[in-house]
């Protein structure tokens, strides 16, 4: 997907599309992953699936965008400005499920990083129960990297991933759905350090980090796989980029400050901290 360029002639912008939620108290959904492109120098652009009236207490109201507004707006961005890597949170209903990968699949994005939200940290339902079948069948085959929590592996599943072998099991269950590398997050596993599990249909590799002692835990998930975009974005090769998206995390982890009342966003330019 070519695209236009600026600053010094030939020189051409890294772009990420993200399609997802927008997330009212800025730490999640749309909010999150446009930090994150612009903290790591990427050029970011939207398309909205869903307005969520949340903070760091509750969810309090989801409207959903309508299918054919969810796919004028990738069209709108992709038409114009292209992207070098796509990723998708938030998707809601079985309708935009289909609505999204209709769109993508006329357009065989090379970099699409699938981020399967369901719940989010305060338990609200993101993805209707009949949208988890279509997102398995029509999206997941799109994808370049999906990212699954532990609770998402399982519920993509139907299987167990309590222990180790059998996060290895998901993940081979999930490859098996088409995208071409897996990553079973492992930060809701309990321990000192948080393993996530890469999977590229052949090997697996975990990659480690140390496990931060914070409140500050909002829109990891999505921060996470916008990293791992932003780095595709970039040029970075999958493992790399998925390597460098869990140390930029991390430090996102490690410079959060306290916001609001509840759980409270991550720090998405580390480097400003106290600037």
């Amino acid at each position: 997907m070519t695209g236009p360029t600026n600053g010094p002639p030939g020189e051409p912008i890294p772009r990420a599309l993200t399609i997802a939620g927008s997330d009212s108290g800025g730490g999640a959904g749309i909010q999150a992953d446009l930090k994150t492109f612009a903290a790591l120098g990427v050029y970011g652009a939207s398309a909205i699936t869903a307005l969520t009236a949340q903070n760091t207490v509750a969810v309090t109201r989801v409207e959903e965008v309508s299918p054919a507004m969810v796919t004028a707006q990738i069209d709108a961005v992709l038409d114009d400005l292209g992207a070098d890597a796509i990723k998708t949170g938030m998707l809601a209903s079985a309708a935009i499920v289909e609505a999204v990968a209709d769109a993508l699949a006329r357009r065989a994005p090379p970099r699409l990083v699938v981020d399967p939200v369901m719940v989010s940290k305060s338990g609200a339902a993101l993805l209707q129960d009949d949208a988890v079948d279509r997102l398995v069948r029509r999206l997941l085959p799109l994808a370049l990297v999906v990212t699954p929590n532990l609770p998402e592996a399982a519920r993509l599943t139907g299987l167990p991933v309590l222990t180790m072998e059998e996060r290895r099991a998901a993940a081979r269950a999930i490859a098996a759905t088409g995208p071409r590398f897996v990553v079973v997050k492992g930060g809701h596993a309990p321990g000192d350090t948080v393993i996530d599990l890469v999977y590229d249909g052949r090997e697996f590799e975990e990659v480690r980090g140390p496990r931060i002692d914070t409140r500050s835990t909002h829109g990891t998930g999505c921060t996470f796989s916008a990293a791992i975009a932003a780095h595709l974005a970039l040029g970075l090769e999958p493992q790399a980029a998925i390597r460098a998206a869990r140390a930029y995390l991390t430090e996102a982890l490690r410079a959060a400050r306290p916001i609001g009342r509840g759980v409270g966003p991550v720090e998405h330019f580390p480097g400003r901290r106290g600037r």
